[in-house]
């Protein structure tokens, strides 16, 4: 029940986005359209599932080797190095998607929601599994509001905006409201 518990928390009352602000950038510049934000999601909740697990054992190392003063910078390469592998498959298997996700793709390296997902598990002393759930949790939780996100601008696109809250404007408004109604969670788990 406790891990049912964390995954819920983490994807609803504690996402990353509406949360935590973390994963900002790729939810702004690639929240434009529904099948762009999907791969996104996804290729973010694979690697900070991936990442979650392999931090797990880097931070074993690091502990039993007298040097967790390496931390970030071995999390970063780690994550660099899942960020590139998951590059090359996009590449090979789905150029349309490779393409349409641009520059944001190799960003998910420097995606505050990977390395920051990575040291809370280490900070709140989760055991393998927790790790697991909890790094999967928050990349599903990232896919789920960038999505609702992506409707949500598709949707805007149609819209009849003033003129003074068209683009940026009012892509900020509606990220703010949704962060709202993602706050009505909060008190939902409590762990």
């Amino acid at each position: 029940m406790k891990l049912i518990l964390l995954f819920l928390s983490v994807v609803l009352v504690n996402n990353v986005i509406t949360s935590q602000f973390l994963g900002i950038c790729p939810f702004l510049g690639v929240s434009k359209k529904t099948d762009t934000a999907i791969g996104m999601g996804l290729a973010v909740t694979f690697v900070l599932t991936l990442a979650s697990f392999m931090t797990y054992f880097v931070q074993v190392l690091l502990i039993k080797t007298h040097t967790e003063f390496l931390q970030t910078i071995a999390f970063i390469l780690v994550i660099a190095s899942i960020v590139q592998f998951v590059e090359m498959v996009l590449q090979k298997m789905s150029p349309s998607l490779y393409q349409a996700l641009g520059v944001f793709l190799p960003l998910i390296t420097t995606n505050c929601a990977v390395l920051g997902i990575a040291i809370v598990n280490i900070q709140k002393g989760y055991n393998l599994v927790e790790t697991l759930i909890n790094g999967a949790g928050a990349g599903i939780g990232f896919t789920l509001a960038i999505v609702i996100f992506a409707g949500i601008r598709e949707r805007l696109e149609l819209a009849d905006i003033p003129e003074a809250f068209k683009g940026f404007p009012i892509t900020l408004i509606s990220a703010g409201l949704m962060a709202m109604a993602f706050l009505g969670f909060t008190g939902l788990i409590k762990l």
